[in-house]
């Protein structure tokens, strides 16, 4: 395929929403049969999600909650299959409860005001929704209160920063994938306490830029803004109250033949124990490190190889928990 059959291919899917997470081959691949799918009903609307339980789950011991959020056009299933099962395996050896919840016509509200989707149009409350849900889960299946995690990609990622800003009280750390933080977001965070952040950008995301800008395509249509990633970890780690610069190491080259390395950045001290960390993936694209490389290289770019995004955006997370 030629570049400006690329390019035209790419902005089509871009327009169409189905950039992220489109389904490729059999969608039940890499899902887990005991991976559930539920509803509750909020503001007039059936919200949706799919929830995996250990598999040796015992109601009478609280346990640790993680929320993956999808990007834009996707689905929480889709998310799933995008982790390929990994998370699924990590919460049956580890004990914690995954929800993979569905955001309204396969958005999330982030903050970025768009026209474009009908979570931004209408404002729906997504927060609300991630509010209620996670009262409904410390009710009913005796979720650790001060042990709730959020992460996702792409859009899903905005959304989770979004939270870190509005339910610093509920939760304790975030893990952002393939995004920073939209433009107009800083202006109104306001975290009441220090929510650990963890970001996992590629270099080479063609439609996320690194250096700050316009979210989409080259030649396609544009769907807001970004601050750099520096930008970004510099705010995250202000919000945190994170002293002195980042000592950086580079993670293993597992797979010579991926084209990435991973450059691990972390800021530290932090307040109340709190931590900022970059994962940034020399020569990644839009892509969830370790994951399904959901569409061909040559429209979202490359996955890297040399880590796996589940394993460590989990152990980030059982690190921090709610003081």
């Amino acid at each position: 395929m030629n570049r400006r059959k690329i390019g035209t291919v790419s902005a089509i899917l871009f327009c169409l929403g189905l950039i992220v997470f489109s389904s490729v081959g059999n969608p039940q691949d890499s899902i887990a049969k005991d991976t559930l799918n539920s509803s509750i009903s909020l503001g007039g609307l059936e919200r949706t999600y799919r929830i995996h339980l250990p598999s040796e789950h015992d109601r009478t011991k609280i346990a640790p909650l993680v929320f993956l959020f999808h990007g834009g056009g996707g689905t929480g299933q889709g998310m799933e299959k995008l982790t390929q099962g990994g998370f699924n395996r990590l919460a049956d050896r580890e004990g914690f409860i995954i929800v993979y919840p569905d955001g309204i016509e396969k958005h999330w509200n982030d903050g970025r005001g768009l026209q474009a989707y009908r979570a931004h149009r209408e404002n729906i409350d997504d927060v609300g929704f991630i509010s209620a849900l996670i009262e409904h889960l410390i009710r009913t299946l005796n979720v650790d209160p001060n042990r709730i995690y959020v992460a996702g990609i792409s859009n899903g990622g905005q959304f989770s920063q979004r939270l870190a800003c509005e339910l610093s009280d509920r939760i304790a750390a975030i893990g952002v994938v393939a995004i920073q933080l939209p433009e107009n977001l800083p202006s109104s965070c306001a975290p009441k306490r220090p929510v650990s952040v963890l970001m996992m950008p590629g270099t080479e995301d063609p439609l996320v830029p690194w250096e700050g800008g316009e979210i989409g395509f080259r030649r396609g249509r544009k769907f807001g803004r970004v601050l750099s990633v520096p930008e970004s970890m510099r705010f995250w780690a202000k919000q945190n109250q994170c002293l002195g610069s980042s000592v950086v190491s580079y993670e293993p080259d597992r797979d010579p033949k991926d084209g990435t390395r991973v450059r691990r950045e972390a800021y530290v001290p932090c307040g109340e124990g709190a931590e900022v960390v970059l994962y940034a993936v020399e020569g990644g694209g839009h892509t969830w490190p370790g994951g399904d490389q959901y569409l061909p290289a040559g429209i979202i770019g490359r996955t890297s190889r040399d880590i796996d995004a589940n394993e460590v955006i989990w152990n980030f997370f059982k690190k921090h928990a709610l003081r």
